[in-house]
């Protein structure tokens, strides 16, 4: 078997060592994509604060200063969960799946919306688009569509 070459492995192209196809359903979601979920998510975490919890989620800096970050996580863990999408990846048509296929299960689904909430692993990134969240859940951001 040939080894592959520097020059094969600038042709691959994201989510192929993943065995993910190129494009269409079942690829790598797009940062657009995914940033766009990700903002529509904190926008409804931070609409159901304020009515389970009052405008002091968004002025106070007590205890109620927490509650959109603990929506956010239990929303998205829960969505993630039963739906394979968050509300706002949902409606990005963009799903988190499992990469032996499995059901993500509460322990996956809720580690990955932990990690997210704290910010940094989201933002360390490698190759397939995957950041630390998706590598400790053994987890891609794929498209529905």
């Amino acid at each position: 078997m040939a080894e592959k070459t520097s020059v094969d492995a600038e042709e691959e192209y994201p989510g192929e060592r993943l065995g993910l196809p190129e494009t269409g359903q079942g690829s790598l979601a797009s940062w657009r994509s995914r940033i766009a979920a990700l903002i529509f998510d904190w926008a409804v975490s931070m609409a159901i604060a304020v009515v389970f919890f009052g405008r002091g989620v968004l002025t106070e800096s007590d205890w109620r200063s927490w509650m959109i970050l603990a929506v956010f996580f239990v929303q998205t863990g829960t969505g993630t969960m039963l739906f394979g999408s968050s509300v706002g990846q949902l409606l990005a048509k963009i799903a988190v799946v499992r990469l032996d296929r499995e059901p993500l299960g509460p322990l996956r689904a809720y580690g990955r919306a932990l990690l997210v909430c704290l910010v940094l692993p989201p933002l360390v990134i490698g190759a397939d688009r995957r950041g630390l969240h998706d590598l400790a859940a053994g987890t891609a951001v794929i498209n529905r569509r």
